[in-house]
């Protein structure tokens, strides 16, 4: 008899034990799969996908935009003026007479802008691929341009040190510096006589810097367009992902 009692607590002691134990279990599943999940059913993994196809897409048609001859030039929002801490020279040099070279100068830093933007397309390409994102949701939702400013934060410095080489190449196929000499020796002499300062801007780096500012204007048109009109969403990825903001 005393047998048969202390095999009924101890079943009930597992009976006991075991309802406490899995209704915690199952909630902890639940919590770690609603975690995973949007109520779309989308994952981060997901997301972060949709992200980089978004980017992916949006890089490739700026750089299409861009690199073309008259990408920069013809352009009012990417075209390059003159460098604005030397304007000075620009209206002394046109003062002089030499509006003509000041153009061409001009004409030759937007070329130059669309060799980069045409030699740097992998640049691009191999950042979104290794991007890590770790909360695809908060750029998912975080505005219009998220993934844009996310991608130009995470590669900027990367970009400048891959561009500038490309830059500085193409500066010397278009003469960039054979133009740029001239009109900064003739400036300078004038300076001379009248107490100006002598300019000598980074022009390489003011290029790179401006073909770079070109190329994130583009992209993040490009973003808001899949973010806005379903027609850009042109795969089941991009219309999972952007439908659910």
């Amino acid at each position: 008899m005393k047998n048969l009692i202390a095999l009924s607590l101890l079943a009930a002691l597992i009976s006991t034990s075991c309802s406490a134990q899995f209704p915690k279990s199952l909630k902890d599943a639940a919590n770690k799969a609603k975690a995973a999940t949007t109520s779309g059913g989308l994952t981060n993994a997901d997301v972060v996908a949709g992200l980089k196809e978004a980017l992916d897409k949006g890089t490739q048609q700026s750089v299409d935009v861009a690199s073309v001859t008259d990408g920069f030039w013809k352009n009012d929002q990417l075209r390059i003026p003159f460098p604005p801490e030397a304007e000075k020279m620009k209206a002394t040099l046109n003062s002089l007479g030499m509006s003509s070279q000041v153009e061409k100068f001009e004409l030759t830093m937007n070329r130059a802008a669309e060799a980069a933007a045409k030699e740097a397309a992998p640049v691009f390409l191999a950042a979104i691929k290794n991007m890590s994102v770790s909360d695809g949701f908060s750029i998912l939702k975080g505005g219009d341009h998220a993934a844009t400013q996310y991608l130009k934060d995470k590669t900027t410095a990367e970009l400048i040190a891959k561009f500038r080489p490309i830059v500085e190449n193409a500066t010397k196929q278009v003469a960039l510096t054979s133009y740029w000499t001239p009109l900064a020796s003739a400036y300078n002499k004038a300076g001379a006589f009248t107490g100006s300062k002598a300019v000598d801007p980074d022009l390489d780096g003011y290029v790179t810097q401006k073909a770079i500012d070109g190329l994130f204007l583009l992209i993040a048109d490009e973003e808001l367009k899949i973010r806005q009109d379903p027609l850009a969403r042109t795969s089941d990825l991009l219309k999972r992902v952007f439908g659910a903001q």
